[in-house]
Formats: structure tokens, sequence, C-alpha cells
């Protein structure tokens, strides 16, 4: 028996137009319209490069998730592919209902808009140790894609945050890759991948395995006043109601998979 959040929640099912969730923060539905001017205005502040794919040597703090990859990998597949440990990303976040085939993609959180998920972390105590090393952390999860699933073409919510894939398990029986602009990009094991989520992206996992990766969003490196437009937008985010309803899903359906005893 699968714990169902669309009942124990009351959240409309995957496949609601995202538009018509209420608790969609103000701050995003306004912003949709102007993220373009905010974008901007992040990007001239920017300290690192604003190129779709970015250079891993420029985070440092990557090479520490390099050299540890192995060990986080051991603590995913011990805890979120196990059962019904990962629920589907359109379970917990209501910003993803609106993407196709998006229940073959599942998420284990370990840290959400800058708030740790403490009963998941306890469970890996290296990824936990890695995650908690690296600055500016907003949020962290394995991000585990299904056979045969494509995530069609979509962006991020702000320039102000970059995304970090740490490669975990990479099937070889086909193709998996990700589009970023213009760019194609393809995971290895134990390789980190550094993008930026603005710039439109789409995933195909071609293969008949799982494809999983550690996936981190931390806040773009930035002078001013780019970092005060950056501060201002992630801080009505994590304040608001659409955050702290994909809180209380991953609580809640934490809970149901304990009486399950998975």
């Amino acid at each position: 028996m699968v714990p169902d959040l669309n009942v124990v929640s009351g959240a409309p099912r995957a496949g609601a137009a995202m538009q018509a969730d209420p608790n969609r923060p103000l701050v995003i539905r306004i912003g949709k319209h102007l993220r373009g001017v905010f974008d901007r205005l992040i990007a001239g502040s920017s300290l690192v490069s604003n190129d779709p794919v970015l250079d891993v040597r420029d985070f440092a703090w990557t090479q520490a998730l390099r050299a540890d990859w192995e060990a986080i990998r051991d603590e995913a597949r011990a805890v979120a592919l196990v059962g019904h440990a990962a629920p589907s990303l359109a379970t917990i976040s209501p910003d993803h209902r609106a993407i196709a085939e998006v229940d073959k993609w599942r998420s284990y959180f370990l840290w959400g808009y800058g708030y740790p998920i403490d009963d998941n972390l306890s469970r890996c105590p290296r990824t936990k140790a890695a995650i908690e090393a690296i600055p500016g952390l907003n949020s962290a999860f394995f991000s585990i894609l299904a056979p045969g699933t494509h995530i069609p073409d979509h962006r991020g919510v702000t320039k102000g945050l970059i995304t970090c894939h740490l490669g975990l398990i990479v099937p070889r029986d086909g193709d998996v890759r990700m589009r970023v602009g213009d760019r194609i990009v393809r995971w290895a094991e134990g390789e980190t991948l550094v993008f930026d989520d603005t710039y439109r992206h789409e995933v195909w996992n071609d293969t008949d395995g799982t494809r999983v990766v550690l996936l981190i969003q931390f806040e773009r490196p930035l002078r001013q006043p780019g970092k005060w437009f950056a501060d201002l937008f992630l801080g009505f985010v994590k304040r608001s109601a659409f955050v702290q309803e994909a809180r209380d899903n991953v609580a809640k359906w934490n809970a149901a998979v304990k009486q399950l005893d998975v």
C-alpha cells in the first residue's frame, strides 16, 4: 500500500495547473512577470559565470562531494530506494504538479528552502555532513528518475540559486541526459554537474535503469545590489504557505511510511 498524500493533505493531484494553486506565493506569481528584470539585476551582480553550465572548479566545496560520493550513494540506496521512502516530487512540491510524468520523478528530501528535514538527515550522516558544509545551502534531496521518464522543458524560479548534481547511480544501457539551454550534458557516477536552472531545461532517462543524483540548490555568490534582491525574494519564498505546505507534506509522508513499517 502506497501512502496517498493527495488524500492525507487534500492536495490536488499531479497534473492540476500550477496557476490555479492558491498556495503559490504571491511573490512568485507577480515575480513570474518581472523575473526577467530581477534575473538581469542578479546576473549583473554575479561573482561567477552566468552561463547555462558552470565550471565546478569555481565551487571548491564540490571536491568534498566527489571524494565522498560512494558513501553518499550507499546511503541513498539504503534510505531512498527502499519501499515507499521517496514520494513523487509532485506529492511534496506544489510547484511540480503540472509537469508531465512527474509521478516518475521521486525525491527524498534532506533540506528544503533553508529548512532541515531532521528525520531524513539522521538516517544518512555522511550525506548530512557533506551538505551542511555547502555555503549558502538552500535545498538538497536525492532525485530519483524512473526508467523511460522524460521531464519536459521547464525553468527554475530565480537566478539567485544555482543547482549542483552529484551523480550516484547512472544507468549505462541507453542514454540519460539533460538539455540546459542549448547544451546537452550527461551525468557520471562520482562527478558533479553545476548549472543555472533559469535556462530552459529538460531531462530524459532513455534506459531500463533508475537514475539517482544528489540534487543541491545553493545561493549564487553575489555582490550588491543583486544580493539584496536575491535575499529579499528567497526570504519571501521561505516564509510562504507554498514552502510550508511542502514541509508539511514531507512530514506527513514520513509519518505514513513509518506506520507501514517500511
